[in-house]
């Protein structure tokens, strides 16, 4: 371009200054012009813009992965690295001039700060920090400082949970992008996402949903810094630190302005902080940040743009040529250059390179975008294999890349399968093929390749946007809570089956006083749909609560585990009371109901379970009612705590003072007084002992299955005892009999005992029905005397605490010596007794008389 310029400017100042507003107006005032933006997404987006003011025959788009050039085309809305410098126009700008001290791309826009031209007007747009070299790389030039249009605050640190509607959660990886966003919509329903991987479709998508009000938060990275104009009241950083490639460090001043800076637009104020996890920001950057100060860029990246194609050899020196003012620094990381020095190394590659034109044509080749930003061995071999078919390497044709090779490799990509990290990294790799597909000197068909590259990069967008959608927006949850905070009427609709649905979006179906949440919503996904239907289902849940109040008792059921049903829907269960016919009642936890609802049900339940009790153990209240002297009234209060049964052992004391006139007014009441247990005979009943059992289960705090069965592991001694009691059943040798039973079993055994009839052997246990071992257990259970075999009698009763052993059969006699003296013995003693005279008497043993030693005087002796 000539260097030649009637106006050079740069319009220089913090975010939301009309910079690039103004660089537009100035562009459509000139006959010709040509914009460089820093993203292919805001070349795009104000292309579509000035499309729709001057009409799309005179406007141009030129980005790496895409070319819209009219033949009239007069407007030229570019990436930085694609303007076409050789093209005079009248107007040139460049956006975010301070990207020049960017390790990456900054010698681009260095060298656009000094090349870059207009035949009548150039304007440079960016920071403050870029003043001192835009005045040195671009003398004469007029800066123009421009002052933000609102204010900018800091509002402190805070939850994620607790930012306000329209805010923008800025993190600095994918992984905490994602991390967010997932805690956002199970906390508020939903969040867009916006990062430099998305392609522009897909970001512009995400914006649109934010946009809309379809979600009221915003996850991005750094990506946000730059040109997204959208209505966010509010930026918070998740991080102050970012890792650039080579090392993790804290963000410059400058990089904190144009993030937050992205908070309030045009006229409207915006505020700034920082999330809690990582606490309060600085005063100093608070301040800095507030007064739009940044720290001066104290260099910038430089590269040679005279490059030597004689050679590879030369090139490479001409790359690593010295920059021409002592602030500038050379380029050293730019991945074209990087790809150069490796691809130089292949042998192969150098002699392809002989044939004048072919360096600058790897040169070319070099400069084809990583945009997976991986620079793995993948991409350079695909460099390599590019330049193969382009020079002729390996046998090829030299020329074009092959048609069914580059088929094979899009078609590859075209798969719209896999997550988000999957879908994201064939964007990035369809998006260097669209860049191939530019170059219309190295396809047979160009625009053909173009179009599907297009093609395949739109339909992985659309692919990948509903991915995000679909993981990081509940659209029910977002619309509840937009409509909660703002304080309106929820319109809410009953159906015949319970279903509610709140907003046109059904959060869930009430069952009884039961709310359950949609089945797609997790637990703490459903606290936003409890919190939407606590507001609308107030009067519904107050005349159900009415209703169950006012509901009869057969309305209420009981189960054998001990929970308590209303008209089927779990309400209540019994607990442990402060006596066994005195169980509790606990409400289950209904969260829509308030405390006074809670405690008039709870006093409904109370009403219900004493007339249960009382109706169904009528004996049991009969007796403790009865008029009885003290020995009796003692028993039956006994009686009452273990549930209409007892032992008769541990009362021995009570009925052995009772008088005959008790035991007569005893039995009137049912008590039943037997040998081995005391009962109520009046709660036989199938129903009446279930309850009993259940009773008998809370007193001891046993654990109950669905039939109102413990789990006889988990149970000691004493606890399965009283449970199996209360149930009308004992246990004795492992069989189970009921009361009636056990006495009648009892008192054969005894009458057996009584005439010696009552051996363990096999013949007399098959009498009872049992082994001689189980004979021989109850009988020490009951506390039976037995006649063993060998007329030996035995008391089975066992201490407590220890079971009665079986008596030990009598020892054999030991085998004697016939030749030992004792041998001898005892046949001198069997012909004795076959005689039937006595053994020979011993002599008597001599008592020997104790010697006392005489007293020494007479005191001693007294």
């Amino acid at each position: 371009m000539s260097a030649h310029t009637q106006r050079l400017t740069a319009v220089l100042g913090p975010t939301n200054t009309g910079k690039t507003y103004m660089a537009m107006e100035r562009l459509l005032g000139h006959r010709s012009g040509m914009i460089g933006f820093p993203l292919r997404l805001l070349a795009r987006e104000n292309y579509d813009k000035a499309v729709k003011s001057v009409g799309v025959e005179a406007c141009a788009l030129v980005t790496g992965e895409e070319k819209i050039v009219p033949r009239g085309a007069r407007y030229f809305f570019c990436t930085v690295e694609s303007m076409p410098l050789d093209r005079p126009v009248a107007f040139v700008a460049v956006d975010e001039i301070q990207l020049a001290a960017d390790t990456e791309r900054g010698h681009i826009f260095t060298d656009r700060l000094i090349r870059a031209r207009g035949m009548d007007e150039t304007m440079f747009m960016g920071s403050d920090a870029a003043t001192p070299w835009v005045k040195l790389l671009a003398p004469g030039i007029e800066i123009v400082n421009r002052p933000r249009f609102s204010t900018l605050s800091y509002a402190g640190s805070k939850k994620i949970t607790r930012l306000p509607p329209r805010s923008a959660i800025v993190a600095f990886s994918a992984a905490d992008v994602y991390a967010i966003a997932d805690l956002i919509r199970r906390q508020r329903g939903g969040t867009a996402i916006v990062m430099g991987a998305l392609s522009p479709r897909t970001r512009n998508a995400q914006v649109d949903l934010y946009q809309a009000g379809e979600v009221d938060y915003l996850v991005a990275t750094d990506a946000i810094g730059m040109g997204l104009n959208m209505n966010v009241g509010h930026v918070a950083f998740a991080a102050l630190k970012k890792f650039d490639g080579r090392s993790l460090r804290a963000l410059s001043r400058a990089e904190i302005g144009q993030i937050a800076g992205r908070a309030g637009r045009h006229m409207t104020d915006g505020t700034f902080g920082t999330t809690a996890e990582v606490g309060p920001m600085d005063p100093d950057l608070i301040e800095a940040v507030e007064n739009h100060r940044v720290d001066p860029i104290h260099f910038l990246m430089w590269r040679n743009a005279e490059l030597d194609f004689r050679s590879v050899d030369t090139l490479l020196k001409s790359l690593d040529a010295r920059p021409p003012h002592p602030g500038l620094v050379r380029q050293q990381e730019a991945i074209d250059h990087q790809s150069l020095a490796a691809l130089a190394r292949d042998d192969e590659i150098r002699t392809l390179t002989l044939p004048k034109g072919r360096v600058a044509l790897l040169w070319e080749v070099c400069q084809v975008p990583d945009f997976r930003k991986l620079m793995t061995d993948a991409h350079l071999r695909l460099l390599a294999q590019i330049f193969r078919h382009l020079a002729g390497g390996r046998g090829l044709a030299p020329g074009r890349i092959p048609t069914d090779w580059i088929a094979d490799q899009m078609s590859r990509l075209d798969r719209i399968d896999g997550d988000i990290d999957h879908l994201t990294q064939r964007i990035a790799h369809i998006r260097t093929w669209s860049y191939i597909a530019q170059r219309s000197d190295w396809l047979a068909d160009a625009p053909h390749w173009q179009g599907r590259a297009q093609e395949i990069e739109d339909r992985l967008s659309d692919a990948l946007h509903e991915a995000l959608t679909q993981r990081f927006v509940d659209r029910r949850h977002a619309a509840l809570h937009r409509r909660m905070v703002g304080g309106g009427k929820l319109d809410a609709v009953f159906g015949e089956d319970g279903s509610v649905t709140v907003e046109g979006h059904e959060v869930g179906i009430l069952k009884g006083l039961d709310f359950f949440p949609a089945v797609d919503a997790n637990a703490e996904e459903a606290r936003p749909l409890l919190a939407a239907a606590r507001r609308v289902l107030g009067p519904a849940l107050r005349t159900r609560v009415s209703d169950l109040v006012a509901s009869p008792d057969g309305d209420f059921k009981l189960s054998p585990a001990g929970a308590i049903a209303w008209r089927e829907t779990p309400l209540a269960r019994l607990i442990r009371g402060d006596q066994p016919l005195r169980p509790m009642v606990e409400l289950k936890p209904i969260d829509l109901i308030d405390g006074r609802q809670r405690q008039a049900i709870e006093q409904r339940l109370r009403h219900w379970l004493d007339r249960l009790l009382r109706h169904r153990l009528h004996p049991i209240f009969v007796a403790q009612g009865a008029k009885l002297e003290p020995a009796a009234r003692g028993l039956v209060y006994q009686l009452g705590e273990g549930l209409g049964a007892l032992n008769r052992e541990a009362v021995r004391a009570q009925l052995s003072a009772l008088a005959p006139a008790d035991r007569k007014a005893l039995a009137a009441l049912g008590v039943r007084i037997g040998a081995v247990t005391i009962w109520l005979a009046r709660l036989d009943d199938r129903r009446q002992r279930r309850l009993l059992g259940l009773l008998g289960a809370l007193w001891h705090r046993l654990a109950l299955d669905a039939e109102g069965k413990p789990d006889p592991l988990l149970l000691d001694a004493g606890g399965l005892e009283a449970w199996q009691m209360a149930g009308g059943k004992r246990v004795v040798a492992g069989k189970s009999y009921a009361f009636g039973a056990l006495e009648r079993l009892a008192l054969a055994l005894r009458e057996a005992a009584a005439a010696k009839t009552l051996t363990t052997d096999e013949a007399n246990a098959a009498k009872f029905e049992m082994s001689p071992e189980e004979l021989g257990q109850t009988m020490r259970q009951l506390g039976i005397r037995a006649a063993l075999p060998g007329g030996v009698r035995m008391r089975a009763r066992a201490k407590r605490g220890k079971p009665v052993q079986a008596p030990k059969p009598p020892r054999p006699e030991p085998k004697m010596d016939p030749s030992s003296p004792f041998a001898a013995l005892s046949v001198l003693h069997e012909r004795l007794v076959a005689k039937d005279l006595p053994p020979p008497a011993r002599a008597p043993k001599k008592r020997r008389r104790r010697r006392h030693p005489p007293p020494a005087s007479k005191a001693d002796a007294t």
